[in-house]
């Protein structure tokens, strides 16, 4: 049966659709190993718990002008960004995956030009950093003797506390300040002209940036889709691209 304008679901009800960058390695499921899209399911829950629905978007046949048909896009974190993207020599603990840098720089420089509220996560703001002309820490043990605070051991998440910049997203949505797992050993270096600094650590590392811009963009050091008590974000995250398609939708009607 064809619906009509009054059986649209109301605005509120909504769910946006939210494009998720992925791994793509080597993974297993049941007798089978083999390469795979792979993402934390912490990061599906996350948006499907805040009212999203999540559609990965694997960086294989890479199309970036298929975030015309999405409400968002979180570009999610990972390995290292190589180094070749942002003109530096490689470090010996730097470990990337070329192929998804170029899928997830391209994916977030579509998504700047169309104003496509962007949720940029630990690599993922790193990347966002990169795709804007900004460099990175390659190895933060080699500047900061405490770095070991943010990637503790192999597979085990820290803690990091930092200070948010009044009047910024990230303020709106946390505050003066906040806490969250984390897990880097790399990290914004030179910050790219059109973004600012809207978090820190009490150590100085950058934990937020976001553009001087009406779009909404924020990209983040830490991993709050592993703070289950807190959700502020991936909330605040969702509710604007829910209006995001609520104008767009308004924006096309005759």
């Amino acid at each position: 049966m064809v619906s009509n304008a009054s059986e649209a679901p109301h605005p509120a009800q909504y769910r946006p659709r939210i494009g998720l960058t992925t791994y793509y390695q080597e993974g297993s499921w049941g007798v089978w190993n083999s390469v795979a899209a792979i993402i934390p399911g912490s990061y599906l829950e996350a948006v499907a718990a805040a009212g999203g629905t999540p559609l990965l978007l694997p960086p294989v046949g890479t199309d970036p002008s298929v975030l015309e048909l999405l409400d968002g896009l979180i570009v999610v974190g990972g390995v290292d960004v190589d180094p070749k993207f942002y003109g530096a020599a490689r470090h010996p603990k730097t470990s990337s995956q070329p192929a998804r840098d170029e899928h997830d720089i391209a994916l977030t420089r579509r998504a700047l030009d169309l104003g496509l509220p962007l949720f940029a996560i630990c690599r993922g703001a790193q990347i966002l950093n990169v795709a804007l002309g900004g460099t990175l820490i390659q190895h933060l043990p080699d500047v900061n003797p405490a770095a070991h605070q943010y990637q503790p051991e192999p597979g085990r998440f820290g803690t990091v506390e930092f200070t948010v910049e009044p009047n910024s997203r990230c303020a709106q949505l946390l505050g003066g300040s906040a806490e969250s797992p984390c897990y880097h050993h790399q990290a914004l270096d030179t910050v790219a002209e059109p973004l600012v600094v809207t978090a820190r650590a009490a150590d100085g590392t950058i934990q937020a940036v976001e553009p001087l811009t009406d779009s909404w963009v924020l990209g983040v050091q830490f991993h709050p889709e592993e703070n289950r008590k807190d959700t502020r974000l991936f909330d605040g995250f969702i509710d604007v691209a829910r209006r995001f398609a609520h104008d767009r939708k308004d924006a096309l009607l005759p």
